[in-house]
């Protein structure tokens, strides 16, 4: 049988599934995170779902080649397809943090305080973290991970109360101790400087007011940057 190995970001969710976890994975695309964690005895169940039929295809594909017995594939749009009680832990990764938030704010059910999330989103954290907090969930924890080159956040999240503060929605809920952190605070910076630069540039009133909003997301970036470094005796 071959040899399943994941990547840096994916190993990071499979070490935060708890044992003997009822796991669905949604936009599973090839399907490897559910697969290892059935190919190495981590889960009860597992689900990987996809919207399009030729990403489910892959996955079963996967499926297939290392011999994974009882992952479940389903077609379907999000957890529409999926019932509460299927699965105790659910996995989103590999899309926009936007996308996400579609798909949670369809399932009010994930913040029944019966599911855990695991939630990675590739872009606009910023706006998942946000809808987190005003909709019932309180992110316990968070890491980075680094991948190819690119920083991804992964939050697990579950029912509760928690407000944000700006600089938290941007650079992060949960990583004043992460090794990453500066790194990915420094990043949020530069790409909101650029955001600034091109809005003062189109000129216009409406511009005006987006490009003051942005500057008051880098002050409190500039702020959780120093927090971190005082943090971490830098």
């Amino acid at each position: 049988m071959r040899h399943l190995e994941l990547s840096p970001r994916l190993q990071l969710l499979a070490s935060w599934v708890r044992p003997g976890a009822r796991v669905a994975d949604v936009g599973t695309d090839h399907a490897y995170l559910p697969v290892w964690l059935v190919l190495h005895g981590c889960v009860v169940s597992a689900i990987a779902s996809d919207l399009r039929e030729g990403p489910l295809a892959r996955a079963q594909e996967t499926g297939r080649t290392y011999g994974a017995e009882g992952v479940d594939f389903r077609l379907c749009d999000g957890l529409s397809g999926i019932r509460p009680d299927e699965a105790d832990t659910i996995v989103i990764a590999g899309m926009g943090g936007e996308n996400i938030t579609a798909i949670l704010d369809g399932a009010p059910w994930t913040a029944d305080g019966s599911h855990t999330l695991l939630l990675q989103p590739q872009t606009r954290a910023e706006d998942l973290r946000k809808f987190l907090s005003g909709h019932g969930y309180r992110i316990i924890r968070e890491a980075l991970v680094q991948d190819r080159g690119i920083l991804y956040p992964c939050m697990e999240v579950m029912a509760g109360q928690e407000t944000l503060s700006l600089g938290q929605l941007y650079g992060g809920a949960k990583l004043l101790y992460d090794p990453l952190g500066e790194q990915y605070i420094i990043a949020k910076i530069i790409r909101l400087q650029g955001v600034v630069a091109g809005l003062n540039r189109a000129g216009g009133l409406e511009n005006q007011k987006k490009a003051d909003a942005m500057r008051d997301v880098l002050t409190a970036l500039l702020f959780m940057r120093e927090e971190w470094r005082h943090a971490n005796c830098l």
